[in-house]
């Protein structure tokens, strides 16, 4: 048996290579994502990324907050300049021991740390109550993968909000997204940073 959350082509690639004669099986739902998310974008610089970050959480002290940034060196430097910021925060990605990532998930769950940035892959299998806010720093390239981000909010009957930050060079990510959640995502024009199309 061969598993996995999403099939990106790598993956397809590789179950191709190990395994013979297989027979696919999925389940879809018959929505692709919730209706209790709240999804919303914005356009911001790369540059403007964390600022927009701060301004966020700062409007919004109250409930737990998972940050997806797309590496591991991302993961930290977020948390560095959250942590300047007064902002509780901590990492969780494949560097990081399994004893520092449970930890990490348990500060989270208690409240000790408001915000837990992950990659995708440490990601996997959280399951926090009451999740309020799912952030995309940075879009995901598999469209699949954004459903299974903003998933982990408005679980149950929760509802829940997921707000993506979208940078000049990932607005086609943006845009095959749209088409496979076949919505558009609103887009949030009211901010202090908004992009000027330039990047350093």
């Amino acid at each position: 048996l061969f598993f996995s959350a999403t099939m990106p082509p790598d993956i397809i690639a590789l179950s191709k290579k190990i395994l013979g004669n297989p027979e696919k099986v999925t389940v879809k739902a018959e929505k692709v994502t919730a209706d209790k998310v709240d999804q919303a974008v914005y356009y911001v610089a790369k540059r403007d990324k964390t600022k927009l970050l701060i301004h966020l959480l700062e409007a919004n002290p109250h409930g737990s907050t998972l940050v997806f940034s797309r590496t591991k060196h991302g993961s930290d430097k977020i948390v560095k300049l959250l942590l300047r910021a007064d902002i509780k925060a901590a990492a969780i990605h494949g560097n990081k021991s399994q004893n520092a990532r449970q930890r990490a998930l348990g500060n989270f769950k208690n409240g000790d740390v408001r915000v837990l940035v992950a990659t995708d892959i440490a990601a996997r299998g959280i399951d926090v109550d009451e999740l309020a806010l799912v952030i995309n720093y940075d879009l995901p390239n598999v469209p699949e993968t954004y459903v299974h981000r903003i998933g982990r909010t408005g679980r149950a009957k929760a509802s829940g909000v997921a707000l993506s930050f979208c940078n000049i060079d990932e607005k086609i990510c943006l845009r095959d997204i749209q088409r496979l959640i076949n919505q558009k995502i609103p887009v949030v024009t009211d901010h202090p940073f908004p992009d000027d199309g330039t990047e350093e």
